[in-house]
């Protein structure tokens, strides 16, 4: 069974809507990120810590993405972004999916990297188990 996990926007947020080219800039500054740090560390860190391929289908229609292991502890992970109106309030969120036959791998970098852009956005983050963190200022 599929997991989903969601990144949601609020008032406070560092951005109040986002691309999927967004996005897909963030997940790319998180491996260099992590490429330098394996650098400075002397080991191949940057593949441990995102091991990954950024792929996209044909058919996908700029609504979502997916990021493909490269090797087989990994397999992938699905990543899309969303509208949302209610009221006449209209609300952008990532989700960020584990489809079926994905790894406890998968899930575990699925919540690093939710972890991270949560952080970065200064977003909610609702987990793949439905706890929330939030990275928000909430005062």
């Amino acid at each position: 069974m599929s997991q989903s996990a969601y990144i949601k926007f609020k008032e406070k947020s560092t951005v109040t809507s986002i691309t999927l080219d967004e996005v897909k800039a963030q997940l790319l500054t998180y491996k260099e990120q992590v490429n330098k740090t394996g650098q400075q560390l002397g080991w191949d860190y940057g593949e441990a810590a995102f091991p990954y391929t950024i792929e996209t289908k044909t058919d996908a229609e700029g609504n979502w993405f997916y990021l493909k292991g490269i090797n087989h502890l990994y397999k992938y992970i699905i990543v899309g972004v969303k509208n949302l109106t209610q009221d006449d309030d209209e609300q952008t969120y990532i989700q960020v999916v584990l489809p079926d036959g994905c790894t406890h791998g998968d899930k575990a970098k699925g919540n690093e990297l939710c972890k991270y852009l949560g952080k970065q956005f200064k977003a909610e983050l609702q987990l793949f188990n439905g706890r929330k963190m939030y990275f928000n200022p909430r005062k």
